[in-house]
Order: structure tokens, then C-alpha cells, then sequence
């Protein structure tokens, strides 16, 4: 199981978008049972004694506009609310990706540094730096789709082409032919019939 997490202030927006974009990517490769992915806030800003907040409607249109979130793609849209980070979640995650700087600084600041190098900045999977664009501050929820499918789809490549996660994903996929360094090899997955952002 490869299990991932993304994270940004109040969990209603960036992260929550690049939560329900990665497994729609990893549904379309026939791959959902292998990953776990969620997405969580820094701040409480959006909890209310306990109980989260939903994804932010503009959000929600925008990858409905995607066909995500659909009735016939639900992947569990409706039911997601914001939760904070705990310190817990360092040991359960292989992957917890920031959305932004402040993010970073944060989630070192949670788990009380990054000894297994497990923190990534969501922008690096995109070959690019920088901070996903926050359409709680901007509007702009097509940027903000932008970033986290490139960030998303860089990811899923990234651990495609991982040893170690390229030979788990082989083995559920039973008859896949994985090289060992991973290199020309037809792993039987379909990398790229998926929209880009």
C-alpha cells in the first residue's frame, strides 16, 4: 500500500482538490486499492468542536468540472471534511506533500522535523518550484487545478519509476514485467490517458 498525504492550511481547497485528483488518477489506472491517499489541515481553522468543514463549494465545482466528484466518480467527495495533522500521521504516510512554504514549515514544526524524508513541497513533483496557488486569496481555482494536477501527475510518474513502489505496483497487476532499474520496460499501466490540468 502506498500511502499518501497532502496538506495545506485549512483543508478545503488545494489539499483536498490534489486528494480527489490523485485517486482519480490512480481509479483510472485500475490502481485505487493500492494507494491510500487523504489530505489534512495545518490549522483548525476550518474544525468546529470536532467536526470539519466540507470541501469549499467553488472546489467542489472545480473538479466536478473535471469529472470528478461526479455521481458516477464520486471517490468520496461528499463525505470528505477538513482534520488536522498529527504528529501520528509522520509514521503513517509515505509521502505528506505541502502545499506551500508556510505548509512546510508547519508540518516540521508538527512532527518535529522530517528524519525519514518523507516531506515534499507539491510544486517539486511538477519539475517546478514555488507554492500551489491559493484561490482562497485569489479566485482563481483554474491555477490552483493546474498545480496540483501537474503536481499529481508528476507524483504518480515519480513512483512509477521507483523501484520499490514500481515492483508493488507489478505484483498487483500480476503479469507486469518490471526490469530492475525500472528503465524501458511496458509496465501494462496506462500512464498517460488521463486529462492534464
Amino acid at each position: 500500500m502506498i500511502r499518501i498525504l497532502f496538506v495545506c492550511h485549512g483543508n478545503i481547497c488545494r489539499s483536498t482538490m490534489a486528494e480527489f485528483i490523485m485517486k482519480d488518477i490512480v481509479n483510472r489506472q485500475g490502481l485505487l486499492e493500492h494507494f491510500h491517499i487523504e489530505s489534512s489541515a495545518t490549522h483548525t481553522d476550518e474544525i468546529w468542536n470536532g467536526v470539519g468543514s466540507p470541501v469549499y463549494p467553488p472546489a467542489r465545482a472545480k473538479l466536478r468540472e473535471n469529472g470528478i466528484g461526479t455521481p458516477d466518480n464520486e471517490l468520496g467527495v461528499s463525505e470528505k471534511r477538513a482534520r488536522l495533522t498529527s504528529r501520528a500521521d509522520y509514521d503513517k504516510f509515505d509521502f505528506i506533500i505541502g502545499m506551500d512554504s508556510a505548509n512546510m514549515r508547519d508540518l516540521r514544526r508538527i512532527f518535529g522535523g522530517d528524519p525519514e524524508n518523507k516531506l515534499y513541497m507539491m510544486l517539486d513533483f511538477a519539475g517546478r518550484s514555488g507554492d500551489v496557488a491559493d484561490p482562497w486569496y485569489t479566485g482563481n481555482f483554474d491555477a490552483t487545478w493546474r498545480d496540483c494536477s501537474e503536481g499529481c501527475h508528476g507524483l504518480f510518474r515519480q513512483i512509477l519509476t521507483d523501484a520499490g513502489y514500481a515492483g508493488e505496483l507489478s505484483e498487483a497487476e500480476g503479469d507486469v514485467d518490471w526490469d530492475d532499474d525500472c528503465g524501458d520496460t511496458d509496465s501494462g499501466l496506462i500512464h498517460d490517458d488521463f486529462p492534464r490540468g
